[in-house]
Order: C-alpha cells, then structure tokens, then sequence
C-alpha cells in the first residue's frame, strides 16, 4: 500500500491531494496544526487511510521527526503556506520571518527530511507546492515571492542530485486557486481555479513524474511572459499596480 506525507493537510490543496491519495487507497500522514480539521479529513478519507500528524511545521525538528517516522514514504508534499501583503513602506518584519520560515524554511525541511531514505531505495517522489509568485517580485509580496524562489530553487537542486536515482521531483506552481488562503485577498484574482481541478491537475502531474507544473496555463503564460521582461520595464509597470491595488 502507498504512502504519502503532506504537509499543510487540514485546507486547501494540502486537504485536496490528501483526500485524493487516500481515496486511491493510499496511507496519508496528513499533518496540520488544525486538530478538528485532522479529524474531520480522517472521517471523509475513509477507515485507515488518512493519519492525522497534529504539527507546526513551524518545529522543525518535530517536522522532521514525523516525516521520519511515516517511513517508508512513496510521496512527500511540502504543501504548507502562509501569505500576506505587505507593501514595503509598511513590511513588518516579524511576518517577514514568520513567511519566510514556514513557506522555504519548513517545507525544504519536510523534503530534506524524506530524500535519503527515498534514494537508498532507489523511488518515491518529492513535491514542493511552490507557486507563480517565485518567478518575479511582485508588488507588496517581497517575503511571500522570496519564499516560494527559494523553494524553487531548492527543487531544481534536488532534481539534479537525485538525477537517475529513481525519486522523482515535482515542483508544483499554482496560480489563484480558491482556497482559504486566497479568500483573504481583497483585489482580483485572474483566472481564479476551483480547488478541485487545481487538485485534478497537481496530482496528473505527481503521478508522471513531471519536472514542473505550472497553472491555470493562461496566467502561467502571463506569469513567464512578464518574468522575461527587462527589469527597466517590468519595475515601473509593478510599482503602478501595486500602487492602484495596495
């Protein structure tokens, strides 16, 4: 029987591919802070597939214990993220550091912690939940976007050191995909995505092996588009919106 760790489980896309795994008979560590949420997802999953890891990945050596004692893994998802705008005339700084811990501290942790034991076995895959924010500064976001490059980042140094071993590395970039997280923005958001197809679209990926993943496709194109532009041009255009909209 296959066995996934997710990360961030109790909402959003962490709850969707949690209950997606589980219903295709998989064992599913979900872990979350969320204790009631734990116990609801282990109702809906079913008798024995999900097992709820009540955690702050916030404790990294609890976070790291826990992937740990799951062993043997087949599938890792740092999913867990926090986000808030913050223009930098008014940045603070504690949620800069709360940010950056939880959404590139912690989840490179989670995936840190499951790798050797996946290489010495030769499979399995490893899944961050990056996003389209990682490919360029965007306007009252620097903490959240610097978060999710460095994650990037860190997968595509995975990829190449795990190049032939037989683990997989799958970096997931969601654009605005209804959530929890996302219902808190007051400006609009392009080509808002129901959470179950978003789900639909990560777990396709997950299950090929893909490198990366990038949704919904016309903001992905938008989002490389506009991460190709001149730093002379993109910074002003940036800076005018951010202005309208925060």
């Amino acid at each position: 029987m296959p066995t996934a760790f997710i990360t961030g489980a109790s909402s959003g896309l962490g709850r969707g591919l949690a209950l997606h795994y589980a219903k295709r008979g998989w064992t599913v560590h979900a872990a979350a802070r969320r204790k009631d949420r734990l116990a609801e997802l282990e109702r809906e999953g079913g008798p024995g597939r999900i097992v709820p890891v009540e955690l702050d990945v916030g404790d990294l050596s609890a976070l790291a214990a826990a992937v740990r004692a799951a062993e043997p893994l087949d599938l890792a998802v740092a999913n867990a993220g926090i986000g808030r705008a913050m223009p930098a005339a008014k940045i603070d700084w504690e949620w800069v550091q709360r940010i950056l811990h939880v959404n590139a501290t912690a989840a490179c942790v989670t995936l840190a912690a499951a790798a050797p034991a996946m290489a010495a076995r030769g499979s399995g895959r490893l899944v961050g939940i990056s996003s389209l924010a990682a490919f360029r500064g965007l306007p009252a976001n620097a903490a959240y976007c610097a978060s999710k490059a460095a994650l990037h980042t860190f997968l595509d140094s995975l990829r190449v050191d795990l190049r032939g071993s037989g683990v997989r590395v799958t970096g997931v970039y969601p654009g605005f995909v209804k959530t929890e997280l996302t219902a808190k923005n007051k400006f609009r958001m392009p080509f808002l995505m129901e959470l179950d197809e978003a789900v639909k679209v990560m777990a396709r990926a997950i299950d090929r092996g893909a490198a990366r993943v990038s949704f919904p496709l016309p903001l992905a194109a938008g989002t490389m588009l506009m991460a190709a532009l001149p730093r002379l041009v993109y910074e002003p255009l940036a800076a005018r919106a951010g202005r309208r909209t925060f």
